[in-house]
């Protein structure tokens, strides 16, 4: 890597770099950079005062009367709400805590969103592979299981034969 960052990479580190969660190198490189230039050194201060101004907030008291009992149940059966392995009544009763509750309505939609999220990572995934190896796999298990097949049948046929020639030797000692 080189000593100079353009500005796109530098933007792109400007959240790490204010929380100070960047390596000490990469820190370099990013304080040379904002000596320089002016336009990443302003979107730098505008960063740190939001961040600054988040962190003076504190904490959200206006979340706390929804942190109820009936909250935590919501939360604890949310996983099974979203895949429908609820009964009825259960599912009704989470989807009016749901509607009444900002934070339950908040937790189901970013579990919707995440659920949503992965689906189409899968998609484009599966999209992304031209050879579907799964009917290779398939194919291959399907021709040891043959394979096997003609192994376990040459076996009894040579057990047969050997019980034929035994029984034959036995039948010509006895006569």
């Amino acid at each position: 890597m080189t000593n100079e960052l353009t500005c796109n990479q530098v933007i792109a580190l400007m959240s790490f770099y204010v929380e100070d969660k960047i390596n000490q190198k990469l820190k370099k490189y990013v304080d040379e950079h904002l000596k320089k230039c002016p336009k990443c050194r302003e979107i730098y201060m505008q960063s740190k005062k939001i961040v600054n101004h988040i962190l003076t907030l504190g904490d959200f008291s206006d979340e706390k009367p929804y942190q109820t009992k009936q909250y935590e149940d919501f939360k604890q059966k949310l996983s099974e709400y979203v895949d429908n392995e609820l009964d009825e009544t259960e599912s009704l009763r989470i989807k009016k805590i749901s509607i009444s509750n900002p934070l339950a309505r908040k937790d189901l939609e970013n579990i919707y969103t995440f659920k949503k999220m992965l689906h189409n990572s899968f998609e484009k995934t599966k999209a992304d592979f031209k050879y579907d190896y799964s009917k290779q796999i398939i194919t291959s298990l399907n021709k040891k299981d043959k394979k096997n097949d003609i192994f376990i049948k040459i076996i009894y046929s040579f057990c047969i034969l050997l019980t034929i020639l035994i029984a034959g030797l036995i039948f010509t000692l006895n006569s």
